[in-house]
């Protein structure tokens, strides 16, 4: 990211106001510094060389412009600061929500690959652009026109001063660029670590009652300790590199200050210069250098926040799921063609060149060895996700152009891992809308017992993902759902996977009835006797 990136300007609309205010008190700011430089060399000067005006009654005015110069000063700094911090949390806030939004707006295979960088950016990350919003940008905006405002007035009192300071101040730029340089991976290596750290702690806290049934739950302790061990020495880097950046640029600032003091001085002592504009260049000589000193400091404290931004910004800028698909899907049985469709996995492709055809009337089987790419194809035609290569059609039309959700409402869906919502076992049966052959569609799947032995039947209350039921009995609901809708289209993954024979079987024979009845019947499965009961069997090789 940019000293500031006009992406900023254009997405977060806070951010706008908040510039303006932030020039207009950098202007404010070094007018009161130079009056005030001005108006105490005047004071100073006139008291030490004239006897005659050492009372207060004498420097009135001069006083009274002194004490108006610092209240502007104050008042623009509380004001700016006031602002600043209001400013900062709602970019923060609608930083955060545009991420969210974005990212549940991406396809669940882009999603799944942003997942841990965008967790940490909303969680933790984006907290870091305060101090670049209420410090760095600010210290921008004084070096902008603080530095080039006092070095013009010192130029105008004393042309020796004003070239010392002019050919000076480049080497704080450009010890700041060399110092970052050298810290340019530091904040995107703790960013990294902290995705890692919090993808971890997610995946163990979604697996903690799995892993407590299995007797492992203290096995992760040791990862977590190293990623967390891994997240401390990268702060730490980050926070050693900024305090020897500042002490660098500090001393650098005060060697500077001295030349133009040693210079003043001397004139000063052989009569060469009046009082007044030395103490001019000697006040004014620390406010050119200090606005500068500040930036380095301030970006070494805002550099995760910034770093944090720029992953955002090109999470809500991107443009991986723009979609133009217009295409209206009939509500009959359909027919699905594969034509040589290969998914991008880790490695390579799974499925590969994959080629099959789903016809209405048919009860097709894929199956294959684990990891071979079976759930993906069945993403890729359902609309999940995009082929690599090849084509996926739904009647002659490609996946693409199709309305995702016309196309939805035709198909009966049950993935791997079926979705249960906190609520009633009804509220789940009809989580895509109203059914009124339940009963019927139960007895099918063998979940008519499970309603039956449920202490209130379908009002029966779960818990999160189905907690409350058995394994058997989340998937006998699932396939209930699922049955119970006049689908033209029925996909299923691994439909048995958690059911005794007798169910298994029952399922089996009403998937080949709805076949035969005319859907579109399409099965993820590794069971012989599945296979063996299929009208068609598609091999998917990785």
């Amino acid at each position: 990211m940019k000293p500031f990136d006009p992406r900023l300007w254009h997405l977060s609309r806070p951010v706008r106001p908040y510039l303006v205010l932030t020039v207009v008190m950098g202007v404010v700011t070094a007018a009161a510094v130079v009056v005030m430089a001005v108006m105490i060399a005047t004071i100073v000067a006139g008291v030490a060389t004239e006897p005659a005006m050492r009372t207060p009654q004498a420097w009135t005015a001069e006083i009274i412009v002194l004490a108006a110069a610092v209240a502007v000063r104050v008042g623009a700094s509380w004001l700016h600061t006031r602002y600043a911090h209001r400013s900062a949390y709602a970019v923060i806030a609608g930083l955060k929500q545009d991420v969210t939004a974005s990212v549940a707006a991406m396809s669940p295979r882009r999603r799944a690959a942003v997942r841990d960088d965008a967790a940490a950016i909303v969680t933790r990350g984006l907290d870091g652009l305060g101090p670049y919003l209420t410090g760095f940008l600010p210290t921008l905006a004084l070096a902008a026109v603080v530095t080039p405002t006092v070095l013009i007035v010192i130029t105008l009192y004393d042309l020796t001063s004003g070239l010392i300071i002019f050919f000076t101040l480049p080497l704080i730029p450009i010890f700041m660029v060399l110092i970052g340089l050298l810290t340019q991976g530091r904040a995107r290596a703790k960013l990294r670590t902290m995705s890692q750290l919090s993808a971890q702690v997610l995946d163990l806290i979604a697996g903690l009652p799995t892993l407590r049934t299995l007797g492992r739950e203290a096995g992760q302790a040791e990862s977590v300790h190293r990623l967390g061990d891994s997240h401390r020495k990268t702060t730490m880097e980050s926070l050693r590199i900024a305090f020897l950046s500042s002490l660098v640029l500090e001393m650098l600032a005060t060697l500077c200050v001295a030349l133009v003091a040693v210079s003043v001085g001397l004139r000063l002592v052989y009569g060469h210069m009046e009082l007044a504009p030395g103490l001019v260049a000697l006040i004014l000589a620390a406010e050119a250098y200090l606005p500068l000193r500040m930036i380095g400091t301030q970006f070494h404290a805002a550099e995760d926040g910034v770093e944090a931004a720029d992953k955002a910004i090109s999470l809500i800028t991107d443009p991986a799921d723009e979609t133009t698909a217009t295409a209206i899907v009939g509500s009959g049985p359909q027919t699905i063609r594969l034509t040589d469709m290969s998914l991008e996995a880790r490695g390579g492709h799974a499925p590969h060149q994959l080629s099959a055809e789903f016809a209405p009337g048919t009860f097709t089987v894929m199956t294959g060895p684990n990891g071979v790419g079976k759930t993906s194809a069945l993403h890729a035609i359902l609309g999940l996700v995009s082929p690599s290569e090849g084509t996926v059609t739904i009647d002659g039309t490609d996946i693409a152009d199709v309305d995702h959700e016309a196309w939805w409402r035709t198909v009966a869906w049950v993935p791997q891992k079926p979705v249960l919502l906190p609520g009633t076992i009804k509220f789940n049966l009809e989580l895509a809308g109203p059914l009124d052959n339940i009963d019927s569609a139960a007895r099918k799947t063998g979940f008519d017992e499970v309603i039956k032995d449920a202490k209130h039947g379908l009002n029966t209350i779960l818990g999160s993902g189905g907690a409350g039921l058995s394994l058997g009995q989340r998937q006998r609901l699932a396939l209930t759902r699922a049955l119970a809708r006049d689908a033209a289209v029925i996909i299923l993954d691994e439909p048995t996977a958690h059911l005794d024979h007798t169910s298994a079987t029952q399922v089996l024979d009403e998937l080949k009835r709805r076949a035969h009845a005319g859907a579109t019947v399409i099965v993820v499965a590794h069971h012989p006797h599945i296979v063996a009961a299929a009208d068609n069997v598609v091999e998917v090789r990785a």
